[in-house]
């Protein structure tokens, strides 16, 4: 087993981490550089985008045809990681939920004329996208096999009728990709759709307010009335959106964890350094057992997390779906994100818990994270029922040919 990584990409994330050393970080500490939600104000970002573009980091998710840098996903994992060192990073990059997910499935999936036409101008930065999939009951959420939105087809066009919800990113996205009931097909039911904000028949019903800081765009609610979608633009075939689902999300929910690892070390870094300054009854807070056995536990999941995520950055990259691998990972490093941020807070004391520092906005963002693609419990469902299928054939070793 090989764990080092090749020259280019360290180059990549020395260079990254340079860029968020000088150039990110020292935003964050200004509320003036931050937009009504809580994050990055969009001129801000985009005039750093321009920078890191111009330094040549920017999409390093997509191949160099289509307008990125072709790290593959173990070189990603590396790069995602420095990326989020800072909260504002991953946007910095075009590296930042929903528009990473929505690049790749392009990528893979989108015919020439689609690439053209919806995934160059996501990869360029003139604008941002978002993936229509969750909907409110009865509909679907984590079961994809409960979506309740239509999109009926009469000539060249389908008919879109139905509700969506929390779709990140809505408010600012001028691309978006829909998913959505073509037949009642258990198997072959729900087709995938590319449509542009200026179309007529939908609209943004409302940002749902949220917890903790939200990406550009928010968390929307839309409505569906008659929008119209040329044949020309559904993604793939008819009866293949949940197949195009399944290779965005696993994918997807693999990069959420490749930043947060990122966020977890940034608040062990920021609790590392408080204990080591702040005294009480005579002694340092980091000369203590208890501080340190807290931070030794985190330094330990998180390099737990990490390997977690190689290995299905690994199995990405080799051809596979790596449904196991990508939940393994999902579950252990969304519980490390919330006790990484939960420790940093409790080291810190009241300091965590102002505005002094990020751990408190780290905090509430954190708590997302065991809910979005995908809450705990079911991929630990996933994994039992991988269990099931294979038995002890569940921890075996792939040999080499």
């Amino acid at each position: 087993m090989d764990f080092t990584i090749s020259p280019r990409i360290e180059s990549f994330r020395t260079r990254i981490a340079e860029f968020v050393d000088a150039r990110a970080l020292p935003l964050e500490a200004d509320p003036a550089n931050y937009d009504a939600h809580e994050n990055i104000r969009l001129d801000l970002a985009d005039q750093l985008r321009a920078e890191a573009r111009a330094e040549g980091l920017w999409c390093l998710q997509l191949k160099p045809e289509n307008g990125g840098q072709g790290l593959g996903r173990m070189g990603m994992a590396v790069c995602y990681e420095a990326m989020n060192r800072s909260i504002f990073g991953p946007v910095i990059f075009n590296s930042a939920a929903p528009d990473d997910g929505n690049m790749m499935l392009l990528e893979a999936v989108g015919t020439t004329q689609q690439k053209a036409r919806w995934l160059e101008p996501i990869a360029s930065g003139k604008v941002r996208s978002s993936f229509v999939m969750t909907e409110p009951m009865p509909g679907g959420g984590s079961d994809p096999s409960m979506i309740a939105t239509r999109a009926e087809r009469r000539g060249d066009r389908y008919m879109v009728t139905g509700r969506k919800w929390f779709i990140t990113g809505a408010g600012e996205a001028q691309h978006f990709i829909l998913i959505a009931r073509t037949s009642d097909d258990p198997r072959k039911g729900l087709s995938a759709f590319l449509f542009d904000r200026d179309q007529p028949g939908w609209r943004i019903e409302r940002r749902i307010p949220i917890m903790g800081p939200e990406e550009h765009g928010g968390h929307c609610e839309l409505v569906y009335d008659g929008l119209e979608i040329p044949v020309e633009n559904m993604l793939m075939k008819e009866g293949e959106g949940l197949k195009a689902t399944q290779i965005r999300l696993g994918t997807a929910r693999l990069t959420h964890c490749m930043r947060w690892l990122g966020l977890s070390k940034r608040c062990v870094e920021i609790a590392r350094a408080y204990a080591a300054e702040r005294r009480g009854f005579g002694i340092r807070l980091a000369d203590r057992e208890s501080i340190q056995m807290m931070l030794g536990d985190l330094a330990m999941k998180i390099e737990i997390g990490r390997l977690l995520v190689m290995k299905a950055a690994w199995a990405l990259d080799q051809g596979s779906f790596a449904r196991k691998e990508v939940s393994m990972a999902k579950v252990h490093v969304a519980n490390l994100l919330h006790q990484a941020a939960d420790t940093a807070l409790q080291i810190n004391g009241a300091r965590g818990y102002s505005k002094d520092t990020v751990v408190e906005w780290i905090y509430r963002y954190a708590r997302q994270a065991r809910l979005v693609d995908g809450a705990d419990e079911v991929h630990k469902m996933v994994l039992n029922n991988h269990l099931n299928t294979e038995g002890n054939s569940f921890w075996s070793w792939q040999v080499a040919e």
